[in-house]
């Protein structure tokens, strides 16, 4: 990339990937163009033919997006990256550019509801088979490789139970059935969880996310080896048109500037909020990958660098006490969005996960007292007390 290798991410999140017009401006230029123009008919020719490396149709490429994925590709220390129109269009061409009819996919059984969709309903249509399986069970993992296995697909942490999956182990297992693995890494952001350092294949990001940071636009992103971004990917990107707007790439790159600071910030809010919360009457469980109570905090410690910025709370009394306790909130939001900088309180069963049958979220462990929480950027203290003042109304309504 155009950065020497050396620098930390902050200085990548600022300057990676930056290339400037003959008008010298400090802010990355917006271009804001379908096509480009050819100083001839041979140029065109030979642009198309790929002897020239230049720009051809925006939906193949555009400078501002090109910036964007060359920053990101720095940060990850990635080969390539190929922006999408939104995380699940990532995800989907990650997945299906590299599958046939007879293939084999296994993946994680907590995945987000978009996810199972294309996992359990869409790749059966096109004669992909798929296997789910307990995530943290490597014995799962290790009995549901066949022969025409072709990926592995995962989250972890897992949206919304942040149950966490030993990367490096199903990395290992995927490779020995000569498979690849694809992480979801969006709940740990590019910050605190390095999946191609521990041996995935492919990264996938909803940019939409932390990677923005502030609700203003959808974005998506797929990370790997050059081969992989530019031979396969990139002809299945082109001719099926997820292509993320340049508009939205110049937003993504300004939110890449404050990505560290923000997912700092907000990781030890939610450290915070999960001490002064946990042990609470109103609460069955807290779980928050960074407090040793949490089942895999040992895992959590080997492959991630902070316990994040997101926290789930079950509270007792189920579906009724969840509400009591969202509507009372004054400062956090109710929304299914995560990662923005206004804290953002969901609740799964009857939103991202409601497609889900009653016994499959109880298989996740998404139970109608479940709530997701997304801290932002605001004051911890004055969190924490809204926060209580929720649990507070919560236990009231017993």
């Amino acid at each position: 990339m155009t950065q020497p290798p050396e620098l930390r991410p902050r200085t990548r999140l600022v300057h990676g990937g930056t290339v400037r017009s003959p008008f010298g401006e400090m802010s990355e230029a917006l271009f804001l163009t379908q096509g480009f123009a050819y100083p001839s008919a041979e140029a065109a020719e030979a642009r198309f033919v790929g002897e020239d490396p230049g720009f051809v149709y925006a939906r193949y490429g555009n400078p501002t997006v090109r910036m964007f994925e060359e920053r990101i590709a720095l940060l990850e220390d990635a080969e390539d990256a190929f922006a999408a129109a939104s995380g699940m269009a990532a995800i989907h061409a990650a997945i299906m550019c590299q599958v046939a009819a007879g293939d084999h996919v296994v993946a994680s059984r907590a995945l987000f509801g978009s996810c199972l969709y294309i996992i359990e309903t869409l790749l059966p249509r096109f004669g992909v088979q798929a296997t789910l399986v307990d995530g943290p069970d490597l014995d799962a993992w290790r009995a549901a490789m066949r022969p025409e296995t072709k990926l592995c697909f995962i989250e972890s942490p897992a949206n919304p139970t942040l149950e966490l999956i030993d990367i490096a182990a199903v990395a290992r297992i995927a490779h020995e059935a000569g498979a690849r693995l694809i992480v979801d890494n969006v709940f740990a952001t590019p910050m605190f969880q390095r999946p191609l350092a521990l041996g995935a294949d492919i990264v996938v990001y909803s940019a939409t996310k932390h990677i923005d940071g502030q609700g203003r636009c959808l974005g998506g992103v797929v990370l790997g080896t050059r081969r992989f971004i530019r031979d396969e990917l990139e002809p299945y990107m082109k001719h099926t048109g997820a292509a993320l707007s340049p508009f939205n790439a110049w937003v993504l790159l300004k939110g890449l500037e404050t990505l560290e600071l923000r997912c700092r910030a907000q990781a030890e809010g939610a450290a915070r909020i999960a001490e002064a919360l946990a042990g609470s009457p109103a609460l069955a469980r807290l779980i928050y990958p960074g407090r040793e109570d949490h089942p895999q905090a040992a895992l959590a410690r080997r492959q991630m660098s902070s316990g994040g910025t997101m926290l789930a709370l079950e509270l007792r009394g189920g579906k009724a006490a969840a509400f009591r306790f969202m509507n009372a909130l004054r400062i956090a939001l109710i929304s299914n969005n995560l990662g923005d900088a206004k804290t953002i309180v969901t609740h799964p069963a009857t939103t991202t996960h409601q497609r889900l049958s009653p016994e499959q979220r109880a298989a996740l462990g998404i139970s109608d007292g479940l709530v997701r929480v997304s801290v932002g950027l605001e004051d911890p203290e004055d969190l924490i007390a809204d926060l209580a003042r929720g649990l507070e109304a919560a236990r009231n309504g017993d």
